[in-house]
């Protein structure tokens, strides 16, 4: 009975301390709110991206990627320097072997784009010398013929001036099947070659996150002035059922030594690892806003201690043991904690739906920031674990409290 008089006695005391200081208390539980939001937030926008990131590979339908290396910006068109050269002849001797069904090369070019000839807008243009079977066509008949542009690399053949829009640039420039575009890498050839949109389709959006129009390669490559070497972003291999991708892509490494050949995880590796900058910015944030929380919470506990130094060290020389003081700012700082916690997790919920929302309007992919049971319970730690840190410093403060020195004041 005295044992559980006793405890109820600090729960007391450290909840009357905790609101006769509320403005600290309530920074306290505000600063690790933040920290456990930044934490399980930043967790789950990087779940989420790996796991949309591995669902749009596997959805892809592809086994390989080769590329010539890092994309880089080309002043000449005014786009995107495409690695891969003589695409058309490297994805047809890849496409001979046994172990593989098919071999598309795939460019992926800024070009302008109009509805009238005069106000242009910058879009990314896709060319695929398949692009009537490659693409889901919700609208039209899609591309109605192979890439004869090409002419076997002399790039003499007729131009088809059809493109495959997505349903965005549809309402954006207010075309739908029939209509035309002008389309081109600068605003002179834009203006200069008038596409008919003959299908509606969201495959590449769905890929590359963005709006985009999709044509023949030849015909985009001819329009951005690429011709030359026969340009392309890469070429995508979709392998025969049951042949191992990694050892067709050391086949083709040894075949290719000028190019890079991946699997979808090594590709999605490869994504992510561009991305460096932007994920330590946000691992620095939050360990900012862990941080910042740790220093509410410790500024707390020893602003009980500091304020209420006169009665602690009455209670001491009382003969009050320093354990039971200890257990007053345990008690505290675990309430704090426990609240915090519980509000981080809460506000989770919401901040991830306006995020989301946010990356559907920006890049188009939906439900890229995904929420998990592991994910929660690891902010609620860290809300925790920080509380515990304040009690830690508290302790160590009343341990070294002198009754004798502070009485004498």
């Amino acid at each position: 009975m005295f044992g559980l008089s006793r405890i109820r006695a600090v729960i007391g005391i450290a909840l009357a301390q905790l609101r006769h200081e509320r403005m600290r208390t309530i920074l306290a539980v505000l600063g690790i709110t933040l920290a456990v939001l930044a934490s399980t937030l930043l967790a789950s926008v990087g779940a989420g991206v790996v796991q949309t990131g591995q669902e749009k590979f596997e959805t892809s339908g592809r086994d390989l990627w080769v590329t010539g290396g890092p994309v880089r910006l080309s002043p000449e068109t005014g786009g995107f320097e495409n690695t891969v050269v003589n695409a058309h002849e490297v994805s047809d001797e890849i496409t001979e072997r046994e172990d593989v069904r098919s071999a598309v090369p795939l460019a992926f070019q800024t070009v302008y784009v109009s509805a009238d000839g005069s106000d242009f807008e910058t879009i990314v243009g896709t060319g695929s010398p398949t692009g009537g079977t490659a693409v889901s066509i919700e609208r039209g008949t899609g591309l109605s013929s192979g890439d004869v542009h090409y002419a076997g690399g002399n790039y003499t053949g007729p131009m088809t001036y059809e493109v495959v829009i997505d349903p965005q640039i549809a309402n954006q420039f207010n075309v739908s099947v029939g209509d035309t575009l002008y389309i081109g890498g600068t605003l002179a050839s834009a203006r200069q070659n008038e596409f008919t949109v003959v299908g509606i389709s969201q495959t590449f959006t769905q890929f590359l996150g963005t709006p985009t129009v999709v044509m023949q390669l030849s015909e985009l490559q001819e329009i951005t002035g690429t011709t030359g070497s026969d340009r392309a972003t890469m070429i995508t291999i979709n392998l025969v059922s049951g042949t191992n991708p990694e050892t067709v892509a050391t086949e083709l490494e040894a075949e290719y030594p000028g190019y890079e050949i991946r699997t979808n995880r090594e590709q999605l590796q490869t994504v992510l690892q561009n991305q460096a900058v932007v994920i330590a910015s946000g691992t620095v944030l939050v360990l900012l806003a862990v941080l910042a929380g740790l220093a509410l919470t410790v500024n707390l506990s020893l602003s009980l201690v500091y304020h209420q130094r006169k009665e602690l060290a009455a209670l001491k020389a009382t003969g009050t043991r320093t354990t039971t003081l200890v257990g007053i700012m345990l008690v505290q700082l675990f309430v704090v904690g426990v609240i915090a916690s519980s509000l981080g997790v809460a506000l989770t919920y919401p901040s991830v739906a306006i995020l989301n929302y946010v990356a559907a309007q920006i890049v188009g992919f939906e439900g890229l920031v995904q929420i998990s049971r592991q994910i929660l319970l690891g902010g609620a730690v860290v809300g925790v674990v920080m509380s515990l840190f304040g009690a830690l410093a508290a302790s160590v403060r009343l341990a070294r409290l002198n009754p004798l020195t502070q009485l004498a004041d």
